[in-house]
């Protein structure tokens, strides 16, 4: 908002020959892709609101900038940016390991593995996920906003049926949950394939109108039909299991 309130009232309507030092600074930071382009298309010498292009993900690194401020302030926002994006990458890819480490390779590959074998596996898998992330990154196959609401909805997909109905519901069980997670999964993947451009699909092909982002809307209920449907067909869970969920319900 004070980015646009500075461009509307200042720079807007301002003389191409005394345009602020700031525009100059960011046009050469990328001369191949410029973040920041200002051009008289009519030639009538005065700055309009079309002549304007900014690349959105440097406007808040210019904000400072364009609200006067040194340009010291500009590094601590990146800094901020920085530590923010480091911050939660981080988590995620501690998270993402020790799953991978304690649940997939203790549990189903090597039961056996002592505790510095299942840390050494799991600083492996770390530096695996984190090249696997880095280079999707890379390929910028979209912005951050569409890659954030795709990741949310496959999670939710996936995850949130087993937990609320595995905590809430006691005839849910194993198959049931496995059954919940791939069905929830594959339908948020189908419809992101179906109808996401960059993924071959058509936007016309979707379904209310739904974004791909939002798949997690379709996901999220056939998870719970599945989990709901395959425990109903299979055993109930174990005396074990139920007390499990008690406990968690109300730990002792």
């Amino acid at each position: 908002m004070l980015a646009k309130y500075d461009i509307y009232t200042s720079l807007v309507g301002s003389d191409f020959r005394s345009l602020p030092t700031w525009i100059s600074y960011w046009a050469n930071v990328d001369k191949v892709n410029p973040l920041i382009s200002v051009s008289d298309i009519n030639g009538d010498g005065l700055v309009q609101l079309a002549e304007i292009a900014i690349d959105g993900d440097v406007l808040v690194l210019a904000t400072p900038e364009i609200g006067g401020l040194p340009y010291v302030i500009s590094g601590l926002v990146a800094a901020g940016g920085l530590a923010a994006a480091l911050s939660t990458a981080d988590g995620l890819l501690l998270a993402i390991s020790n799953a991978l480490s304690h649940d997939v390779y203790y549990k189903l590959v090597d039961p056996g593995a002592s505790t510095q074998k299942r840390v050494t596996i799991s600083k492996l898998l770390l530096l695996a996920v984190a090249f696997i992330a880095a280079y999707a990154a890379s390929q910028k196959p979209a912005d951050i906003l569409s890659l954030v609401g795709a990741a949310f909805s496959l999670a939710a997909s996936t995850l949130f049926p087993v937990l609320v109905l595995g905590v809430f519901w006691k005839r849910a069980n194993g198959s049931g949950a496995i059954a919940g997670m791939l069905v929830g999964f594959l339908t948020c993947l189908y419809y992101m394939f179906r109808t996401n451009p960059a993924l071959g699909g058509r936007m016309d092909a979707a379904w209310f109108d739904i974004a791909p982002m939002s798949a997690g809307i379709f996901g999220v209920p056939a998870g719970i039909a599945a989990v709901v449907l395959i425990s109903l067909l299979t055993a109930p869970p174990s005396r074990a299991s139920n007390g499990l969920v008690d406990y968690i319900r109300a730990p002792e």
